[in-house]
C-alpha cells in the first residue's frame, strides 16, 4: 500500500480527486480503488513537550531554574489532533512505501518528517519514501506534481534547518519570556511578557518609531525656485542646488536651514543671463511589477481596502483550499517556472470568465509577449501567486476574498502587457555660478499601466528634495541661451517619519533590512525573507495585539505603554533584527549543507546563559500596574500568581515559533 500524507485535508481530497476510483472516504483518509491510500495531518499533529514534562518543577516560573535548556528533546501529540495522529500512525505502521506531501516549505518538510521519526519509520520505507510539491490544487497542476515526484531524502537537510529553527525559537522564547515576565512581577505588573526572535524586534520597530516621532523637532528650510525663459519666451522652473559651499548651512539631507542665503541666491539670478550646461533625454521603459508573493499582496489589499495581514491570509487560504481559484497562497516568491507559460491563454480566458470587469483586460492581453516573471532560476519549492484554471462566479465569494482575486488576476494580467514608456529629459542650467536643475516625464505609451490607472503614476516619481519634476520642458539644446525673469524662495518645513499602518509595518519587515547598520547583516536580510516569514507575519502582528503591545488608532499602529517599557528594559540586541539575519544565514547554510545542527544551536544555547543573566540585573520596569492578562487570580501554594492555563496556553504562549 503507498501512502499519501497530505499536511491538511483539502490537500489530501485533492490529490485523491486525480487518483483511481472508485473510492472509499473513511474517518481521516480515502482508501484508493487500487488499495492505496490518503491521509493527512491537521498542520501540525505533534508539538514541542512543555518544560514541566522535562521536570515537574518547572510548571512554577522561577528564576532559579533558568534557562531551561533540553538535553534530550520530546514531542507531544496535540491533544486536539489525537484522534487523527492515531489514524495516521496505523496507516504509516500499514504502508509499503509513503509519499509525503506536506505544504512546499521548510514547516510543511518538517511536519510530515516529524511525523514519520515520532511514529518510529527506519530503514527501506524511510530511505524510498518520496517527496510531492504541490503549489496549486486544480487537478491538472496536481496530476503533473504527481509525476515528478523527489526522493524525500534529499530534502533532510531542510528538514534539519527547520527543526533547528523550532527548537531554537522555543528556547529562546519560552526562557526570555519567563525571565521578562518574572522581572515585571517584580514591579507590579501581572501581565505575560512574550519575548520572541521576531515579535519583539518588529516591536521594537513600532516603539523606536514612536519615539522618533515624539522627539521630532519640525525645522524650516528654503529653497530657490528660478523661473526661465527662452529667446521664443517658452517657460519653465529649475531648483536651486547648493554648492560645497553651503554646507555650513545645510542640515544632513542637504536642506538650506538660512533663509538669508536663499534670499540672497534669488536675489542674484533674477535678470541674469543663463545657459543649458547639461541635457540629458532618453526614451525609458519600465517592466510591469511581478506577479503577487504574499507580503506584497498583503501590503497591496491594506493599502487599497484597508485589509490586515491576518485577513489577507485568512481569505487567501479560503480561495486556494475552499474555490481553488488560486495558487499556493503562502509564497514568498514572485516567479514562475518557464513551463507554466504555455497556460497563460487559458488561464486568462478562465479570469475573463469568472470577471465581466477583466473581459477587456483579458482581451487585450497578449499571451505571446514573456515578461521577466518567468524564471526557473528564482523559483524554489514555490512560485508567485496567480490564478488557476478554475472558473467561478465571483458573486458567491466574500467581498474580501473577491478583492483579493482581482488584485491577483491584475497582476498576472499584467505580464502580458508592454512595457510603460516614456521620456524622460533632465535638464541643468547654469546661472552665475549656481546650478538649477528640472526633470520632465512625458508618457509615450500606457503599457501594462492602464490596469493601474487608479494607482497614478507612483511608481516612476523620485522623491529626491534635489529634484524639480515638471510636466513638460520646452525643446532645448546643449549650450543654449536662457533668461532668470524671476525667482522664488519656498519655505518648508522637515516633516516626521509616520507611524505604521499595517501596510507600512509588513513592507517594514520585507524590507527591514533598510533598518540594519551592519552592511553584512543588511545583505542578509536583503538576500533572505526580511523579519519573519510569508506563513507567519500576519500572527507575528496579531500576537503584538493580543499581547496587548501594540494597539490601533484609526489606520495607524502605535506601541502601548506596556510594548514600550518591554522594548526600554530589553537588551539592545533583543529588539534588533540582527539576530534573525544570523539565524537565517546559519538556516540556510544548514539547508545548503554547508553546516550542521549542532554548530547552530550551541551558539545560542551559550547567548541565553548570558541574556538571563542580564535579565537578574534589571532593578525596576515601568511598566502600568495592575494587569491581569494571563494570569489566575488563584495564588499558588507559594503565596504568588501562577500561569492562567488557557487556550493558548501561557505554556504555549512563550514557547511560540516567533
Amino acid at each position: 500500500m503507498i501512502l499519501y500524507i497530505a499536511e491538511k485535508p483539502s490537500l489530501g481530497k485533492a490529490i485523491a480527486a486525480v487518483l483511481p476510483k472508485p473510492q472509499h472516504k473513511d474517518n481521516g483518509f480515502i482508501r484508493l480503488a487500487n488499495g492505496d491510500v490518503v491521509s493527512w495531518c491537521i498542520g501540525h499533529l505533534l508539538e514541542q513537550a512543555a518544560p514541566e514534562q522535562y521536570n515537574p518543577d518547572y510548571k512554577r516560573w522561577q528564576a532559579a531554574h533558568l534557562p531551561i535548556i533540553p538535553t534530550d528533546w520530546q514531542l507531544k501529540v496535540k491533544s486536539s489532533a489525537a484522534k487523527q495522529f492515531q489514524i495516521l500512525k496505523k496507516l504509516i505502521k500499514q504502508a509499503d512505501k509513503i509519499i509525503h506531501a506536506g505544504d512546499p516549505d521548510r514547516e510543511g518538510q518538517l511536519l510530515v518528517d516529524q511525523m514519520l521519526a515520532y511514529c518510529g519509520v527506519k530503514g527501506a520505507k524511510l530511505e524510498t519514501a518520496q517527496r510531492l510539491l504541490i503549489n496549486d490544487l486544480n487537478p491538472d497542476a496536481v496530476k503533473k506534481s504527481l509525476s515528478q515526484l523527489k526522493a524525500n531524502k534529499d530534502f533532510v537537510p531542510l528538514s534539519t534547518s527547520a527543526l533547528a529553527r523550532s527548537r531554537a525559537d522555543w528556547l529562546y522564547g519560552l526562557n526570555m519570556t519567563r525571565a521578562y515576565t518574572l522581572q515585571g512581577q517584580k514591579s507590579g505588573y501581572n501581565g505575560v511578557l512574550s519575548v520572541g526572535r521576531v515579535q519583539t524586534p518588529l516591536l521594537g520597530l513600532v516603539v523606536r518609531r514612536d519615539e522618533e516621532i515624539a522627539n521630532f523637532i519640525s525645522k524650516p528650510f528654503y529653497q530657490v525656485l528660478a523661473s526661465l525663459s527662452t529667446q521664443a519666451n517658452e517657460q519653465f522652473t529649475a531648483l536651486w542646488q547648493p554648492s560645497e559651499a553651503c554646507l555650513p548651512y545645510q542640515d544632513e539631507e542637504g536642506r538650506v536651514l538660512v533663509k538669508a542665503l536663499a534670499e540672497q541666491v534669488k536675489n542674484k539670478i533674477v535678470n541674469q543671463a543663463a545657459i543649458v550646461s547639461k541635457l540629458e533625454q532618453k526614451d525609458k521603459k519600465l517592466a510591469p511589477p511581478l506577479p503577487y508573493n504574499l507580503s506584497a499582496l498583503q501590503i497591496d489589499a491594506a493599502k487599497r481596502y484597508g485589509i490586515s495581514a491576518q485577513q489577507t491570509l485568512d481569505a487567501c487560504q479560503q480561495l486556494y483550499e475552499r474555490h481553488k481559484l488560486i495558487t499556493y497562497p503562502r509564497s514568498d516568491c514572485r516567479y514562475l517556472p518557464q513551463a507554466q507559460f504555455n497556460d497563460a491563454a487559458a488561464l486568462c480566458q478562465s479570469i475573463a470568465a469568472n470577471s465581466q470587469d477583466l473581459t477587456e483586460s483579458v482581451a487585450n492581453a497578449n499571451t505571446s509577449l514573456r515578461s521577466k516573471a518567468w524564471n526557473d532560476s528564482k523559483v524554489s519549492a514555490h512560485h508567485a501567486i496567480i490564478p488557476t484554471a478554475k472558473r467561478q462566479i465571483l458573486t458567491k465569494l466574500s467581498l474580501t476574498e473577491q478583492r483579493l482575486y482581482l488584485l491577483i488576476a491584475v497582476q498576472y494580467l499584467a505580464q502580458f502587457y508592454p512595457a510603460y514608456c516614456y521620456a524622460e529629459t533632465r535638464v541643468e542650467v547654469t546661472i552665475l555660478t549656481g546650478i538649477f536643475r528640472a526633470t520632465a516625464k512625458v508618457e509615450q505609451a500606457a503599457g501594462w499601466k492602464q490596469l493601474f490607472r487608479q494607482a497614478a503614476t507612483n511608481e516612476i516619481k523620485q522623491a529626491n528634495s534635489d529634484e524639480h519634476q515638471i510636466s513638460q520642458l520646452p525643446k532645448l539644446t546643449l549650450g543654449q541661451a536662457l533668461k532668470c525673469i524671476d525667482a522664488t524662495v519656498l519655505e518648508k518645513n522637515t516633516q516626521p517619519a509616520q507611524h505604521f499602518t499595517d501596510a507600512s509595518l509588513l513592507a517594514a519587515m520585507t524590507g527591514i533590512s533598510r533598518y540594519v547598520q551592519d552592511k553584512d547583516i543588511r545583505k542578509i536580510l536583503r538576500d533572505t525573507d526580511g523579519l519573519g516569514t510569508e506563513a507567519t507575519r500576519a500572527s507575528i502582528i496579531e500576537l503584538l495585539f493580543k499581547r496587548q503591545f501594540i494597539q490601533r488608532q484609526g489606520k495607524l499602529i502605535l506601541a502601548t505603554e506596556t510594548g514600550t517599557a518591554l522594548i526600554n528594559a530589553l537588551p539592545l540586541k533583543a529588539t534588533l533584527p540582527d539576530m534573525t539575519a544570523l539565524w537565517e544565514a546559519s538556516l540556510n547554510n544548514i539547508s545548503q549543507k554547508q553546516s550542521s545542527y549542532q554548530a547552530f544551536m550551541q551558539p545560542l544555547c551559550d547567548e541565553l546563559q548570558q541574556l538571563i543573566a542580564d535579565a537578574n540585573t534589571i532593578k525596576t520596569m515601568k511598566l502600568p500596574q495592575g494587569t491581569n492578562q494571563g494570569w489566575s487570580k488563584k495564588k499558588a501554594s507559594s503565596g504568588k500568581r501562577k500561569p492562567y492555563v488557557r487556550k493558548p496556553s501561557v505554556a504555549k504562549i512563550d514557547t511560540k515559533r516567533n
